[in-house]
């Protein structure tokens, strides 16, 4: 196994290379380097007797077709897409691995049929909708989203017809109730597994979010000539605010919230001029939480929080939600199989949810979906230091193994 794992992690780092910029990744919805993305992909599916088609979201399929299988099919996969100046193994790697599954399933001469999905786009880096891979695979994809468009001034529909598909295609890319099931196999993009020192999980949910827009309205005025005791801060009632943030959340999860997370990540300020005290404050707030009343009631609780130092401090406040997105569990009889492989093939057991978002949220909507996350070292990712461990590449290789040979007698 550990020649396989070496050479997957070989193939990411060679598709890292297939770019739109020299010396770093960034690889958008269907621009021209996801060509030889697929060109490379459909060499190494060919090679073990995939069948390979494009679908009209841009989606590359490879698909197993053992004679005389039965027609529901086992789907493995995640996208393509990257963001700007991007790792080599963020999405990328579950289509390898995927691949490598679907070899391991030759080999073994088991009768399940699979399918290969490599999605399109996950980021929503290019027009600024996220999932347009998997939202066409699930069926749910909107069709309003074809008239986005992006910093170049190129239309979503337009894009995809220059790849060389039809949008109008798009519906057909859903699936039906033919498939058994969708496993994405991802690094975990965060500190959790380097931290207990193991090399795999298994993905019990993919958490909630709420997001929220605060706005701190105070006075802008001269900052040499108001006294202190005048002023009406926007920018210091906010600070206070972000500081309350972080300080009320650690001591929850310290108490009893184990997993709630609130970040601040974005400000606007106005006039934003060095010698005018700031009059305007706009700030996100994200919370997540695999709990939607836990999320909720935390959300609730920081805008209380943000309402009170505004008013204490004679300052205006208001806030909207942008996006109160519910936690999506994982399918319990794939996780169930997969913590047995995991026990199987030695290594231990371990689940934890997913604090981001991943094509499995999208596909679990629709079909039975589970997850297995490898270790990102120093939790690194969306960052050219991306990595992973060749040991813990071939641990998913022998968990794949173990996985297969048990669900195999559903497809038998």
């Amino acid at each position: 196994m550990k020649d396989r794992a070496l050479r997957a992690i070989a193939e990411c780092r060679l598709i890292a290379t297939m770019s739109e910029e020299p010396h770093r990744t960034t690889r958008r919805f269907l621009t021209p380097p996801m060509h030889d993305v697929h060109r490379h992909l459909q060499a190494r599916m060919h090679e073990l007797g995939m069948t390979t088609s494009v679908d009209g979201a841009g989606n590359m399929h490879g698909m197993l077709q053992p004679a005389g299988t039965p027609g529901k099919r086992l789907i493995l996969g995640s996208h393509l897409d990257t963001v700007p100046d991007a790792g080599a193994f963020d999405g990328v790697l579950g289509v390898i691995l995927g691949i490598e599954w679907v070899a391991l399933a030759r080999d073994l001469e088991l009768p399940i049929p699979i399918e290969v999905v490599a999605f399109s786009e996950e980021e929503g880096v290019r027009f600024g909708a996220p999932f347009l891979g998997s939202r066409a695979t699930a069926g749910v994809f909107d069709s309003g989203l074809l008239a986005a468009v992006d910093a170049q001034g190129v239309r979503m529909a337009d894009a995809i017809r220059a790849f060389g598909i039809d949008p109008a295609t798009i519906d057909d890319a859903g699936v039906g109730k033919d498939v058994f099931g969708f496993i994405e196999i991802h690094i975990e993009q965060g500190p959790v597994l380097e931290g207990v020192n193991l090399p795999l999980a298994v993905v019990e949910g993919i958490v909630g979010q709420s997001r929220l827009e605060l706005q701190f309205t105070g006075e802008a005025n001269h900052a040499g000539s108001t006294p202190m005791h005048l002023r009406r801060d926007a920018l210091a009632a906010a600070a206070e605010w972000i500081t309350a943030v972080e300080s009320s959340v650690r001591n929850a999860v310290l108490r009893q919230e184990a997993g709630l997370v609130a970040t601040v990540g974005h400000i606007e300020l106005e006039p934003n001029a060095e010698n005018v005290i700031p009059g305007l404050v706009r700030a996100t707030l994200d919370v997540r939480h695999m709990d939607s009343q836990v999320r909720s009631q935390w959300s609730a609780e920081l805008v209380r929080i943000a309402s009170s130092i505004a008013a204490r401090r004679e300052i205006g406040f208001t806030f909207t939600q942008r996006l109160d997105q519910r936690e999506v569990k994982m399918d319990a009889y794939l996780s169930s199989c997969l913590l047995d492989a995991l026990g199987a093939a030695g290594y231990p057991l371990m689940t934890m949810p997913s604090g981001a978002g991943h094509d499995a949220m999208i596909m679990a909507a629709k079909v039975p979906s589970a997850m297995l996350f490898l270790r990102s070292l120093r939790g690194i990712s969306h960052n050219p230091a991306e990595s992973v461990l060749a040991d813990d590449v071939e641990a998913a290789l022998n968990v794949g193994r173990e996985f297969l040979l048990r669900i195999a007698e559903d497809f038998g």
